[in-house]
């Protein structure tokens, strides 16, 4: 998703109540939700949720390596020890990291990367080469209109059927796949659509009716499905609008921090492209949890409102339906820091500068 074209002329300073609301943004806890798994992995070490820590280097698959979140979710990974094959069909320049050009949408071109070497040397390693340990699935078109629907669809889903069935059927029992918070419906709704109720946890019910969405929704379905079926740990992660660490200064941030009305559509949520990655690293290290589905969003709503007020100011008739931290994001992340243990490193505030609100004059307002 792009943010759209906004026109900025002239420009005030915010008031100065602005620096309290700095000071106390970000100090607020998000309230953690009831859990029942987390309950268990929490009293109980034997339980079949106790999670598994990766002591020693694993070896790593992820597809679409080469893209946005693919190149700062490796990056995270390789710091953390993990060694990476990325299946991809463009090359990531990277010297610890060797790309494999592979078409996910080819079962048997799966099936090989998966089974295959590591990396070039003259000659191969002696024996079979190492089963992957796990498979992070980043691949796929990244929203709704760069192909004609049905390719989205078809592309989306038969790359994330095979990589999750020739991982399960090789005996890879972690896999982490690429979803979104578009399956909740409102990013890319025909029309106007609202959330149900706040904040948006994993346990809603929904619909969408976008084939971006759709496509995501079905994957979830096949990741539930074979975990089942091959006891795996197979989790879902629904990612918010990716920020790269440039992206904090640029058009969009601006937008989502002075202009918030505007922003529905990402929920006034927003995932950093370096804490996805640690979120991924989180999930590698929690084993026992079977399919889960995860908001993978960082923990502050993106603008200077707390949250309760502006939900109230902007949807009065729609329920919140738990107590909220003062400036908890509306998508909550509660469940993936409960179960995963994830924390964020890279809040918003840390590298937003554009403090002052640029104002369009009033001239040009009622020209329109």
């Amino acid at each position: 998703m792009e943010a759209n074209g906004i026109m900025m002329i002239s420009i005030s300073v915010m008031p100065k109540p602005l620096d309290k609301c700095r000071r106390s943004l970000f100090n607020s806890k998000t309230p953690l939700e009831s859990n029942k798994i987390s309950l268990e992995r929490r009293f109980n070490p034997q339980s079949r949720f106790a999670p598994d820590t990766i002591t020693s280097m694993g070896h790593i698959v992820v597809t679409g390596g080469s893209g946005k979140a693919g190149q700062f979710v490796i990056s995270e990974l390789l710091n953390a020890g993990h060694k990476i094959l990325n299946l991809d069909l463009i090359h990531m320049e990277h010297p610890s990291v060797h790309t494999l050009k592979t078409d996910l949408a080819d079962s048997g071109q799966v099936f090989n990367a998966l089974s295959g070497q590591w990396t070039l040397t003259e000659p191969f390693p002696e024996g079979l080469p190492p089963r992957p340990d796990a498979v992070v699935h980043l691949a796929g078109y990244a929203r709704n209109m760069l192909v004609p629907d049905n390719e989205t669809f078809r592309s989306n889903t038969q790359g994330t059927y095979n990589i999750i069935e020739a991982a399960c059927k090789l005996g890879v029992r972690k896999i982490i796949i690429a979803s979104s918070i578009t399956v909740y419906g409102v990013s890319f709704a025909q029309g106007d659509a609202n959330f149900p109720s706040f904040p948006i946890h994993e346990d809603l019910d929904i619909n969408p009716t976008d084939t971006y969405a759709i496509a995501k929704l079905c994957n979830e379905r096949i990741a539930r499905g074979f975990a089942s079926r091959f006891d795996a740990d197979i989790y879902s992660l629904r990612i918010g609008r990716l920020i790269e660490p440039h992206e904090y200064n640029d058009e969009i941030f601006y937008s989502y921090v002075h202009e918030p009305a505007l922003w529905k559509v990402h929920g006034w949520s927003y995932i950093d492209a370096r804490d996805l990655g640690g979120m991924c690293e989180a999930a590698l290290r929690t084993s026992g949890l079977g399919f889960q589905v995860f908001n993978a969003t960082n923990d502050h709503i993106t603008n200077l409102s707390p949250t309760k007020d502006f939900l109230r100011s902007q949807f009065p008739d729609i329920p919140i339906t738990r107590e909220m931290g003062e400036f908890e994001a509306p998508f909550s992340n509660s469940k993936i820091k409960q179960l995963l243990g994830f924390q964020e490193k890279h809040p918003w505030h840390k590298y937003f500068s554009n403090w002052e609100k640029k104002q369009i004059e009033i001239e040009e307002k009622e020209r329109k």
